[in-house]
């Protein structure tokens, strides 16, 4: 199927309803360092964009009415923006609504002059269940740079039906955010250094016509900006291809592959990296495509060290039909003829790979425990062929593992739990003693003879 180009997939997205986010008018803002963006009268500075939402002034407060049949609508500032400190209030009416607050955001220039779109990363605000606010989502392009999945102590900082405070630092290429005093995310980007701000008025179902959303004491600073203290045990989510920050070094995460060589990296056949069949090239380590089978043509490769608990990030980027796999607590000792065993988070293209309808009831998919557990994971946890994936693991010192997909938690389970074992007995790796329990082990990348594209892997010793 031919990929959608970005703007098809912003009008797709906004036609049949699952974007996270909509925007309300904006307002221009004083030179000063620390001025009102909104002088409670006027919304000189501003421009509406995208659905026919009405936002109006009441009480000094800027006021969207979700409107059924229209789709998401914006209020944009006039001017673009970079370096800010930006906070306000904000309240939602009921809990199946959604807003946001666009941040160096871009206008669709291709689109109608009648019906102008936005795109660009947004703050989340969500009163729903799954109580994600505070997080960063990409409006109409990347999609989810950091859901509360990855901080899952920020979730019950919102509060239903009530003004909430929200704080927003975009300095540099970080941006972070809070909810009511509570830091929320923390996130190193490579794109969009200036750009609108811009509040959202959602698109919504008929039932919830009507439903509004307010907007108060709204700051903003461009000058002699200081960042708050972030605690730096939250999860940084860092874009920038193959670098670690300066928070992330303070947390003790290492790369694992630099970029540039492979330094960290044997053949899980020798104590060589492999001569043939694995390539370094513009930053990214990949595997070639060969035959299609399991380790026949330079085999998998494995990290000289081993590792008991820890937290391993990476990049992948699968070709149509591609298989492979990262497997952790590779020991080596099985002596196999074709990949090495281990517990393996299943890199896979679902709808063109036949792996995807084999084992049981889809636990050989795309971020699955490979044949083992599957992997729950919405669509829009997945980015398409040819694009860059994030996948995480997590292993904590009481062998909780978790798997990740684009920040989204996808599966979690218990080494050496009696449901594990269950699990093994009816998996693939029945015959092996102790299949999984190893008390450390190697990380592995996995040739399957398809072309498949890592980068920026690191990994961070559990305590």
């Amino acid at each position: 199927m031919k990929a959608l180009s970005p703007i098809q997939k912003l009008r797709q997205a906004i036609f049949f309803g699952f974007m996270c986010i909509a925007a309300t008018p904006l307002v221009s803002y004083s030179q000063k360092s620390n001025a009102s963006l909104f002088d409670g009268k006027t919304f000189k500075g501003w421009k509406k964009v995208g659905g026919d939402a009405p936002i109006t002034i009441q009480d000094g407060m800027i006021v969207g009415e979700m409107t059924k049949g229209t789709p998401n609508t914006f209020l944009v500032t006039e001017k673009l923006y970079g370096d800010f400190i930006l906070e306000l209030e904000i309240k939602l009416e009921g809990t199946e609504t959604n807003s946001g607050i666009q941040i160096r955001s871009h206008i669709d220039s291709t689109s109608h002059a009648s019906r102008r779109w936005m795109y660009g990363k947004q703050v989340e605000v969500d009163p729903t269940p799954r109580a994600w606010t505070g997080g960063i989502y990409d409006e109409a392009r990347r999609r989810w740079l950091y859901p509360l999945d990855l901080n899952e102590q920020a979730k019950s900082a919102y509060k239903t039906n009530a003004f909430n405070k929200v704080r927003i630092e975009a300095i540099g290429s970080v941006t972070k955010t809070w909810i009511n005093g509570i830091p929320v995310a923390h996130l190193i980007d490579t794109i969009d250094r200036e750009g609108h701000i811009a509040l959202q008025v959602h698109s919504i179902p008929a039932h919830l016509h009507g439903a509004k959303v307010y907007f108060k004491n709204i700051r903003f600073q461009t000058e002699n900006l200081k960042p708050q203290e972030f605690p730096k045990a939250i999860y940084v989510v860092n874009l920038t291809p193959n670098q670690l920050s300066s928070t992330e070094k303070n947390q003790g995460v290492e790369l694992l592959f630099n970029g540039q060589d492979a330094q960290s990296w044997r053949s899980a056949r020798s104590m060589q990296f492999p001569e043939k069949g694995w390539t370094i090239q513009d930053g990214q380590l990949r595997v070639e495509k060969s035959d299609g089978a399991e380790s026949t043509n330079g085999g998998d490769i494995i990290s000289k060290a081993r590792y008991e608990a820890f937290d391993l990030s990476f990049e992948f980027k699968l070709t149509q039909g591609a298989n492979s796999g990262v497997k952790y607590f590779v020991t080596l000792k099985e002596e196999t003829v074709g990949s090495a065993i281990g517990l393996e988070y299943q890199i896979l293209d679902d709808k063109n790979h036949p792996d995807a309808k084999a084992g049981r009831e889809g636990n050989r998919t795309l971020a699955s425990l490979y044949d083992l557990i599957k992997a729950n994971k919405p669509e829009r946890a997945l980015n398409p062929i040819g694009q860059w994936n994030r996948g995480r693991i997590v292993v904590t010192p009481d062998n909780k593992v978790t798997h990740y997909l684009n920040g989204e938690k996808v599966l979690e389970y218990v080494r050496g739990s009696q449901e594990f074992k269950d699990l093994v007995a009816l998996s693939k790796y029945k015959d092996w003693d102790n299949f999984g329990l190893a008390e450390s082990g190697h990380i592995l990348l996995q040739d399957h003879g398809d072309e498949v594209t890592f980068r920026s892997i690191k990994i961070k010793k559990l305590k």
